[in-house]
C-alpha cells in the first residue's frame, strides 16, 4: 500500500497524528483537503512541511 499518515508539527517539534491512511491531498488557497483510502475527508488550515513517502509520513504545519 502507498498511503501515508499525516502528522501536525507542534511547538517544540512534537508530532501529533491527525489523519491515517491518506490517499490524496488537494491544496486549497489556505487549507489542505485530505482523503483516506475509505473516502473519509478532513480539511485543515495547514501547509505541507515535509513528505517522507518511504516512511509513509506527511508532516504539516498550522497556518
Amino acid at each position: 500500500m502507498c498511503e501515508a499518515n499525516a502528522y501536525l508539527l507542534k511547538e517544540g517539534g512534537e508530532e501529533e497524528l491527525i489523519f491515517e491512511n491518506v490517499d490524496r491531498i488537494l491544496p486549497g488557497e489556505d487549507s489542505l483537503l485530505m482523503e483516506d483510502i475509505f473516502g473519509k475527508k478532513k480539511t485543515l488550515r495547514a501547509r505541507i512541511k515535509e513528505m517522507a513517502l518511504v516512511d509513509h509520513k506527511i508532516l504539516l504545519e498550522n497556518l
